[in-house]
């Protein structure tokens, strides 16, 4: 597409030449008719996407839909194979993520570029450039704190980095931008590892900068998170624009509707209530479970639960406080230094992780490609890594290729895995299907307890609608499910029960009806339940 196309209209459909209710000069960032390829997949597919001065504008697509693609572009990670990209109506070439950040492009990520052992003005430091303020620490503690005051990022200029919350390094991202110059701002995934009371402290943030002219770019999968923050949406799906909505004239069912491309049954997009069934006897008890982490330190505080067949127990909490050593004490991952864990009525604590398995514990890792599955193999090949040494799959030491085949091409009709491939290479695949691959083996053998960590994290609506509706069937069927994840929407959905760890320990339990967020909130920040109560009584 040449610049001389008709491009998508910020606010509708229509075309710029056709005449535009934006005013140029309002205009931030203009991204026209980018094509970018990756051998044969296109992953943007002649997309227009124009951002405006003062307004929070929200991108939002399944997983491969081209979001991440596109703003690697805009922040000069990569060059289109075709296009335009115009920074305040002027045509830009970047070169490299320096000439994006020296346009005015600033990008937080996920995982934070921060150094732990420096002070917050030691780290907004690093990068700027010689002759300005850049070393000279005293203007620079000035400087953060008048960036705190007028934007609502207080933060203390002499703390360390490891010594803050996540919350508050993230403050740090955007502060070190904004101290760099940054006019527009790219947030990706901004609150997967938040609190709700620090979702509810970014939101109030990115609108203050709105307010003060800034563009905010906002990419999230969090519908309801969307709607509360972006003045307009743009949607992605298969690398093309569906449509650029004002936020105030669309709805979450809408925008997962043009996400997908056909309605989603509801399993998202309504509260659940809890179905029909019978809860059974105690099938997993987890008694004063203690556990170090990798670098020797504790992880888990004598943490204690039963989940009943049939039953649902959830663990809420921000990363790094426990969650991760849970699952990995219970599937025989890392061993445990105090404590019992009992499938039924069988001690299985540090037992081997086959026979953890084998009795019935089924594992979904956080890490599908670091864990549970394996890039460079097919997907037969990963289909069959839990019964691969068993009848029918084997015989001896031999593999039975006709048998591999029909339970490999039976776990990917089942669980709409594709490409319906076996063949195929395992990391060929979109996350959402290597998740819905993982799962499938996992669940093959009807599980009597699940231990499911994160499973829909990284994976788009559609996907986490299947992947809900498995863990749903399971629930009925009669497993014992422990549901370790940060989406509170997922757990109260999905959940009996919900428990919130913080370092290491459980810090009380609450029931879907009675988990309001400021409880969540307060107890993922520390608070324990029972405090919480007495405060609320007094």
């Amino acid at each position: 597409m040449t610049e001389h196309q008709p491009v998508t209209n910020p606010v509708g459909n229509q075309s710029r030449s056709a005449g535009s209710t934006t005013p140029p000069e309002d205009e931030a960032v203009a991204m026209l008719g980018i094509v970018k390829r990756f051998g044969p997949v296109i992953a943007n597919d002649n997309i227009s996407f124009v951002a405006n001065k003062g307004e929070v504008h929200a991108l939002v697509g399944e997983n491969g839909a081209g979001k991440s693609t596109l703003m690697s572009i805009l922040a000069g990670l990569y060059r289109p194979d075709a296009g335009e990209v115009r920074i305040g109506g002027s045509p830009v070439h970047f070169k490299s993520p320096g000439d994006a950040i020296a346009a005015g492009i600033g990008m937080v990520y996920q995982n934070f570029m921060l150094v732990d052992s420096f002070t917050v003005a030691e780290n907004v430091v690093l990068g700027l450039p010689a002759g300005g303020f850049g070393l000279r620490l005293d203007e620079t503690e000035a400087k953060l704190v008048d960036y705190g005051n007028r934007y609502g990022l207080g933060i203390d200029p002499k703390a360390t980095i490891w010594q803050l919350s996540v919350g508050e390094q993230q403050r740090v991202e955007i502060i070190r931008l904004l101290i760099r110059g940054a006019t527009t701002l790219v947030f990706d995934e901004p609150t997967a590892v938040l609190t709700p009371q620090e979702s509810a402290d970014l939101i109030r943030t990115l609108r203050a900068l709105a307010a003060e002219g800034f563009c905010v770019i906002f990419i999230s999968h969090k519908l309801d998170e969307v709607a509360a923050v972006a003045d307009r949406i743009t949607v992605l799906r298969h690398g093309a624009v569906v449509d650029t909505v004002k936020a105030s004239a669309t709805n979450r069912r809408e925008l997962a509707r043009m996400m997908v491309g056909r309605e989603l049954a509801g399993a998202l997009l309504a509260d659940a209530e809890l179905d029909r069934r019978r809860i059974g006897d105690v099938a997993l008890t987890v008694n004063d479970l203690s556990a170090t982490s990798d670098k020797r330190l504790p992880a888990l505080r004598s943490v204690s639960f039963e989940i009943r067949a049939g039953e649902t127990l959830g663990i809420a909490g921000v990363a790094g406080n426990g969650q991760r050593e849970l699952a990995e004490a219970i599937t025989g991952l890392r061993t445990a230094t105090s404590g019992t864990v009992c499938l039924g009525a069988t001690d299985i604590t540090n037992a081997h992780p086959r026979t953890i398995a084998r009795s019935g514990v089924a594992h979904v890792p956080e890490d599908r490609l670091g864990t549970g599955l394996v890039g460079t193999l097919d997907l037969a090949s990963n289909a069959i890594l839990r019964t691969y040494r068993r009848n029918p799959i084997a015989r001896g030491p031999l593999l039975m290729k006709r048998a591999v085949t029909r339970f490999t091409d039976r776990l990917l009709a089942d669980y709409e895995v594709n490409p319906a491939n076996h063949a195929a290479r395992l990391r060929d695949l979109s996350g959402g299907n290597q998740q819905k691959l993982l799962i499938a083996r996992e669940l093959a053998g009807e599980p009597a307890a699940i231990v499911a960590v994160h499973p829909t994290r990284g994976v788009d609506v559609g996907a986490s609608e299947a992947i809900h509706g498995v863990l749903r069937a399971q629930r009925t069927r009669g497993a014992a499910t422990l549901l370790i994840s940060e989406d509170l929407d997922e757990l109260i959905a999905l959940c009996d029960r919900i428990a919130v760890m913080y370092e290491g320990e459980l810090m009380g339990t609450v029931t879907p009806q009675g988990a309001d967020a400021e409880t969540l909130g307060l107890m993922m920040a520390g608070t324990r339940l029972d405090a919480i109560q007495e405060a609320v009584c007094a």
